[in-house]
């Protein structure tokens, strides 16, 4: 029954963010959007840990201390800023720096954390939601100044002036320039 339930899941996200994505001008990456869910490593891992309120791959966390998903995940999808986690030349804490985002993947970064706070939230979801979960680890995140900057900009504008406004902002103000 989990396996139905976690497809379901998955599939909803994937539609949610591609939605969003195609809002402002994103459409390969709308389609693109979280393909590696559906591979063996990640498929198989979210149905043995759904739970159907949060992402299986917490509950892979707490059962074997990491996320074997999460690893694969993340090493495939731009979208994510541990993706963009380097090794550093200067004198840092674990060698390890973050590097800038591309803008457009950044989009995709909000658009992914809106689908998944709606998809978690249910009938909770307000503009809000992103900005709160965000929240929770904004001190720890080991974001780019820069990209730190867009996100949060993008997040607080979505949660003082909703989704028409800030997807408007994004498709002229931001990715029409990046072009």
């Amino acid at each position: 029954m989990n396996t139905w339930k976690h497809f379901k899941t998955i599939t909803y996200h994937k539609y949610l963010v591609m939605q969003g994505c195609f809002k402002v001008g994103l459409y390969k990456q709308g389609l693109l959007h979280d393909l590696s869910k559906y591979s063996p490593s990640e498929f198989w891992v979210g149905v043995k840990y759904y739970q159907g309120d949060r992402s299986p791959n917490n509950a892979e966390r707490e059962a074997i201390g990491y996320s074997s998903a999460w690893l694969h995940h993340k090493g495939r999808n731009k979208h994510h800023y541990e993706y963009w986690i380097d090794y550093s030349t200067k004198e840092i804490a674990g060698g390890m720096a973050p590097a800038p985002m591309p803008e457009k993947y950044i989009v995709e970064m909000l658009m992914d954390r809106i689908a998944a706070c709606k998809v978690y939230n249910g009938m909770q979801y307000t503009d809000a939601s992103p900005w709160n979960y965000y929240s929770l680890c904004r001190e720890r995140a080991p974001l780019h100044p820069k990209t730190k900057a867009l996100l949060e900009k993008l997040l607080l504008m979505l949660k003082e002036k909703g989704e028409d406004v800030t997807f408007s902002y994004i498709k002229k103000e931001i990715l029409s320039k990046a072009k």
